[in-house]
């Protein structure tokens, strides 16, 4: 049965796994997310974090790639609502 359509997914995200951080401050993503994302030694990952009443309560782990890519998509189309349809 496909991922997303496994009883108790709301479709949009769900607890992969329980990790463990080390006394340095390490963890390790288990080898069936890492390949089913395509992630690779030396690839790079943006931390992101979420909020609530002042204290962080997630944390968001964001391919590089992924996050230029759509901040570039997002400047797109705010540079063209802000030039409009005038010519080059």
């Amino acid at each position: 049965m496909p991922r997303s359509k496994r009883k108790g997914s709301c479709g949009c995200c769900r607890v992969e796994a329980l990790i463990p951080v080390d006394e340095r401050g390490q963890m390790v993503l288990p080898k069936d997310v890492r390949e089913r994302i395509g992630l690779r030694g030396g690839d790079k990952l943006a931390l992101s974090t979420v909020e609530k009443d002042g204290s962080v309560c997630c944390l968001v782990l964001t391919k590089a790639e992924a996050l230029g890519a759509a901040v570039r998509t997002a400047l797109g189309a705010v540079a063209e609502g802000l030039l409009g349809d005038t010519p080059a």
